[in-house]
């Protein structure tokens, strides 16, 4: 891995994270500040955590902290949406990106025990 963008979390977390946006736009205009606004910040915030503690990766704790970071802004993440899909998308549930998200945090989990178990320092 050359760069955080290697990743897979980093790049699932990414294309997420244009998804909540582009669904978020087109919540009522009431909306795109409060519940919109938030979801958006914590969905974009997993990839820039995931980037950040890439960033530390030397420093073995510290990568994991972050990631352990971008794992609490993805549950963050579902439960906005799950707010969001409950008011807004009631005949239709935003399933599909709840399951991605719920994927997303399963992998950015095996990633910290990954990177806890073998991660090499030099």
């Amino acid at each position: 891995m050359k760069s955080y963008r290697d990743l897979e979390i980093y790049q699932m977390a990414y294309h997420l994270a244009l998804e909540v946006h582009d669904l978020t736009m087109a919540l009522p205009k009431y909306e795109l500040y409060e519940q919109g606004s938030q979801v958006r910040r914590s969905s974009k915030r997993i990839k820039d955590t995931i980037a950040e503690g890439f960033g530390r990766r030397r420093y073995k704790d510290e990568f994991v902290r972050f990631l352990i970071f971008a794992h609490s802004s993805c549950d963050e993440t579902i439960s906005q949406l799950n707010m969001i899909s409950d008011i807004h998308f009631a005949e239709e549930p935003l399933t599909d990106l709840l399951n991605q998200y719920d994927t997303l945090g399963r992998k950015i989990n095996s990633f910290i025990k990954y990177v806890e178990q073998n991660w090499k320092t030099d």
